[in-house]
């Protein structure tokens, strides 16, 4: 049985609509937009600028060394000439615990922060950013625990560390509480507001600042920080930022059809059901090896507590594939996507692009739709993304027409979720998200993960449209789905990938961050600067590689 619980998408809109009185009568009277923000840093207008990406950083120090500061340090000559840092999910692992906060995010990111210099005395709910930190929420800021555990825990956490059970001790004692942690650290919390009076004074305060759609929140590096929404767009040198919140369109079950409004929900089929139950079996098998081996290293030796970290990072893995499979069980006619989301991006994609002040577009968000690292590549809610994205942009491709033809529709798509740095392009789709660039960077702490075997192609089964997805594709179990009566095309190539090589004392583990740089024109330039601090002999070295200009 699995330990993390991740809450129904209903669940997670519902609470997270509580936490920021979606459309109170005070926000419909002034009429502001809950879903932009101003970056007020004096900049805005420059047409050349620079920032910063990270993503699943959020692991505190590991065993014997800290990838994550390590990686925080090597982005501080960057803090003066780039105007802000995306970070793209997964802020704090593994349950986004707010007992976390200090270790796994205060304190490697210091001096982002104002009182930096002393970060023991910022509480995670009060943070006030000097440098601007733009996150997205990832699957792990959104995760529970079960009551009951929360309960024990004080009792079992002792009890496991005398038998031995070090790779279950750091998931705490608390969950996200469907993500309340991350809202009440980054976003604007109006829920705290008890009176109609103390939020009006609020709003007036905070909310002075115009969008294309009213008035909107004013984001002031070193003196108010806040996130409108858990999903949100700025405007910053003339390109519109989309932030998305992809854990509440990620679900398996529920797919867009085409080019319409409809959401298509299916149930596995009864051999599909028992190939996943069969695959739920053979990975608790797993873990208790891995238990098993993890019992007998010494944990004073430094060898042994690389290979700690190499197994904590499995069980973090399969964990991951567990929690895909029981999306896939339960499949029901329930079963929600969050529309409201989709229709927000498509609409505000077509406006951006009939405005004249707008000369390109960048979507962030946590899950990617294309990617080859060995675990995510097959998961059912990789497609479900994929295909999520693509009817958001078919929509907008057709309500377009001739006018997207000098540009891509979006000029970057960032993503996370796979532990390393990729960059991929796809070529023909079929769709509107054909010939785009998408780039992974989440490689910023946590365990790195390897690239597929199957090589840098990604195909599709023609033509592409959206189709149940089958076991063999989801977990490389078969590859009896080639066969003669299938026709399989190449949607997408992997450009460059930085993860994890070698095996055992040899294993090389390269974490990252991304630079970059925008130029001015139209349509913009983007140099993507990957930096990289690898770690391997229990030493590190630092490199850059070549640009990339998309």
């Amino acid at each position: 049985m699995s330990l993390i619980i991740d809450a129904p998408i209903a669940s997670k809109v519902h609470k997270m609509r509580q936490r920021v009185r979606w459309n109170h009568s005070s926000i419909l009277t002034r009429t502001i937009d809950q879903t932009a923000l101003v970056l007020d840093d004096g900049h805005a207008d420059d047409p050349e600028f620079s920032f910063l990406v990270i993503g699943d950083s959020g692991s505190g120090p590991h065993t014997n060394y800290h990838p994550q500061r390590r990686i925080a340090e090597q982005m501080l000559p960057h803090l003066e000439t780039c105007r802000f840092l995306l970070h793209t999910g997964d802020v704090v692992y593994p349950v986004g615990s707010h007992e976390q906060y200090f270790s796994n995010f205060i304190e490697p990111y210091r001096e982002w922060l104002k009182h930096g210099d002393r970060p023991h005395t910022i509480a995670y709910d009060q943070m006030v950013f000097t440098h601007p930190f733009l996150p997205v929420m990832g699957n792990h800021d959104y995760y529970n625990l079960p009551r009951l555990y929360s309960l024990f825990a004080k009792v079992l956490h002792p009890a496991k560390q005398l038998l031995g059970d070090s790779l279950s001790n750091s998931i705490g004692v608390y969950g996200s509480t469907t993500g309340d942690t991350y809202a009440r650290a980054f976003i604007d919390y109006l829920q705290r507001f008890e009176s109609t009076m103390a939020l009006d004074q609020h709003l007036s305060q905070h909310y002075d600042a115009l969008s294309d759609m009213g008035r909107c929140l004013r984001y002031q590096p070193g003196t108010f920080t806040r996130l409108p929404n858990r999903y949100y767009t700025f405007r910053y040198g003339g390109i519109d930022f989309f932030a998305l919140d992809s854990s509440t369109f990620n679900e398996p079950s529920s797919l867009p059809l085409g080019n319409g409004d409809s959401i298509e929900r299916r149930s596995p089929k009864t051999w599909q059901s028992q190939t996943l139950l069969l695959k739920r079996q053979a990975i608790a098998q797993e873990e208790q090896q891995i238990r098993s081996e993890a019992a007998q290293l010494d944990p004073h030796n430094p060898e042994d507590l690389e290979r700690m970290d190499d197994l904590q990072a499995k069980l973090e893995q399969l964990e991951e594939i567990k929690l895909d499979i029981h999306k896939q069980l339960q499949v029901s006619d329930m079963t929600a996507v969050d529309v409201e989301q989709l229709r927000w991006l498509q609409q505000r994609l077509i406006a951006s692009w009939h405005n004249p002040a707008v000369r390109g577009r960048v979507i962030y968000f946590h899950h990617p739709p294309y990617v080859t690292e060995a675990t995510k590549w097959p998961q059912a809610q990789t497609l479900a993304v994929r295909y999520h994205l693509r009817w958001v942009l078919d929509g907008v491709a057709t309500a377009l027409g001739d006018r997207a033809t000098d540009q891509p529709l979006v000029d970057l798509i960032l993503s996370g979720h796979a532990h390393c740095m990729e960059h991929l392009q796809t070529g023909e789709t079929g769709h509107a998200d054909a010939h785009l660039n998408w780039v992974i960077c989440g490689g910023s702490g946590f365990s790195l993960r390897r690239q597929r075997e199957e090589g840098p192609m990604i195909e599709e089964r023609h033509p592409g449209t959206i189709l149940e997805p089958s076991v063999g594709t989801q977990y490389g179990a078969s590859n009896d789905i080639h066969n003669d009566s299938t026709e399989w095309r190449d949607v997408a190539r992997s450009k460059f990938y930085v993860g994890l090589t070698g095996h055992r004392t040899e294993r090389k583990r390269p974490y990252s961050f991304l630079r970059i740089d925008v130029q001015p024109g139209t349509p913009p330039k983007f140099v993507l600067r990957p930096h990289v601090s690898e770690r391997y002999h229990r030493q590190w070295r630092e490199f850059t590689l070549d640009p990339t200009i998309i």
